[in-house]
């Protein structure tokens, strides 16, 4: 008993130092020079490196963030092979360690206490307890930044939704304490989106273009045909303007001719 207590209490506090890992802070200053947490939203995360440094920088942090929530989760499954240990008690210990990610994410050890939001980390996290609710969720959070390209918006009505998916898939509505998980989570993104409501109500809130339409300029029409480039120093005649002026002395010398 006592070391099976031990050994949960271990993969709590691995689960938290997984969640620390701060990889917008080390991967913005490593490659980019610059401690996200001092610029955009000043938060930690996937959607204020898209803003500041872009895809290539929000890509890895997402997966990473996303990998630390989906291993924090994991790795309780080896509780199972003790036999103290019964499926709700691994179910409990799974959303224990769901909550320590998460938290590790929002006060990282790592950096200073100050993270991010966790979205990411808690993606991950569900997906290692119960992968369909998890690809629901996301596919609500896509369809929702594709119509209003509002990351805060998308990640609210996923997390609204989590507890509505919960309740209608079987192999986890039986479960008391996730069914109370996944109305917590959805109260608690609504909590740390709310400087994201205040801008959204205020229409001062950033937007995210996954896919930026293309624009075609229709101003002015192109040439018909490929043309030289024909280099012309302002104040001074090229070549065809030099020309006319000097022909006109041979022209007037051959009309008197004629006449003559």
């Amino acid at each position: 008993m006592i070391l099976t207590i031990y050994t949960a209490t271990t993969m709590i506090i691995i689960a938290y130092l997984l969640g620390s890992i701060p990889s917008a802070v080390w991967i913005g200053k490593k490659y980019y020079g610059i401690d996200i947490r001092e610029y955009g939203s000043k938060n930690a995360g996937t959607t204020n490196m898209l803003r500041v440094l872009g895809k290539r920088a929000a890509a890895p942090v997402f997966a990473l963030d996303f990998l630390k929530g989906f291993v924090a989760v994991t790795i309780v499954e080896l509780m199972q092979y003790d036999d103290l240990i019964g499926a709700n008690d691994l179910i409990n210990l799974k959303i224990g360690a769901v909550f320590a990610a998460v938290l590790g994410h929002i006060f990282p050890i790592f950096a200073g206490f100050r993270g991010g939001k966790g979205v990411a980390t808690l993606v991950g996290a569900v997906t290692g307890i119960y992968p369909p609710v998890a690809l629901l969720c996301f596919g609500v959070w896509l369809v929702v930044l594709m119509i209003f390209h509002y990351v805060s918006l998308a990640s609210m009505v996923a997390g609204c939704c989590f507890p509505i998916f919960t309740l209608i898939s079987p192999k986890v509505n039986g479960s008391t304490s996730f069914v109370v998980f996944s109305f917590v989570i959805a109260i608690l993104l609504i909590y740390t989106h709310r400087k994201n409501i205040e801008r959204l109500k205020a229409g001062t809130e950033s937007k995210i273009y996954i896919w930026k339409p293309r624009r075609i300029k229709v101003d002015g029409a192109a040439p018909s045909g490929p043309q030289s480039p024909v280099s012309h120093t302002p104040g001074k005649a090229t070549a065809n303007e030099t020309a006319a002026p000097a022909s006109e002395p041979n022209r007037e010398k051959t009309q008197q001719a004629q006449k003559n």
